[in-house]
């Protein structure tokens, strides 16, 4: 941790307490975790107080941690021909639609979607992440920060739009980059790859219509590069040119 990053984690102990859940040294930067309920409070002391002075809004993000951490390819110790393709579907999105409509009772994953909000303070030269997850995975809520950044507008109907999480107070929460039509949310861990309608022109209704995916699911095998499998040459060292032959010579002259 730097001195910035430590200097900055107990000044936010200092003042929040225990209103936040977690403070840690991520990748260099100071990751706060509180709950939605106080995010609009500790937003306006961050923007507000000198010792903080956060007045610009980077980014929202939103996070979606359904089977985090988990991974279907073995990818610690492989063969020598590669990955096998015969991979078990664990992760959500790989082909279990089928599955999933036969299934009464789904499991959930607490704690799923996240708001995730990256702030600068220019005039004390430092960033800050905030991170709230939503209570509630069937319907994500969170409480929009657009009185204390005004340049959250966007930036939260973007994760509305790909994530599916709610944010309470927006005053304009609709979509901002799918189409009005679209179905789903399409970074959703569960959103299949091919998606759930596709996009045609249909010349006899001289209009573009949506139909049934035509693209049949299949398994994504992760592409492996060897050593040996693409020659290289070291440009630091001269080129080995072979020597020509008596037959090459004899065409030369």
């Amino acid at each position: 941790m730097s001195d910035i990053s430590r200097k900055l984690a107990e000044q936010l102990h200092a003042r929040f307490g225990d209103t936040l859940h977690a403070v840690i040294d991520a990748v260099g930067e100071v990751t706060v975790e509180l709950a939605g309920d106080d995010l609009l409070e500790v937003a306006t002391a961050l923007r507000d107080e000198p010792a903080f002075g956060f007045e610009i809004l980077i980014d929202v993000c939103g996070v979606d941690y359904s089977n985090y951490g988990k991974d279907e390819w073995s990818t610690e110790e492989t063969s020598s021909s590669g990955f096998s393709r015969g991979v078990e579907a664990t992760t959500p999105g790989h082909m279990t639609a089928v599955k999933d409509d036969l299934v009464l009772e789904k499991a959930r994953s607490p704690r799923r979607f996240a708001a995730v909000y990256h702030l600068l303070s220019v005039q004390n030269n430092c960033r800050l992440r905030l991170k709230v997850f939503a209570p509630d995975d069937d319907l994500p809520v969170v409480p929009s920060v657009i009185g204390v950044w005004s340049v959250a507008n966007w930036y939260e109907r973007e994760a509305f739009d790909l994530f599916g999480i709610l944010f309470d107070g927006h005053p304009d929460l609709r979509r901002l980059l799918t189409d009005y039509g679209f179905v789903g949310h399409p970074f959703r861990k569960d959103f299949p790859l091919s998606g759930n309608v596709e996009v045609i022109y249909d010349a006899e209704k001289k209009r573009v219509v949506y139909q049934p995916v035509s693209i049949e699911p299949r398994v994504l095998v992760p592409k492996v590069i060897r050593g040996g499998a693409v020659d290289s040459h070291d440009l630091t060292q001269p080129l080995d040119v072979p020597e020509a032959t008596d037959t090459e010579e004899a065409m030369e002259q």
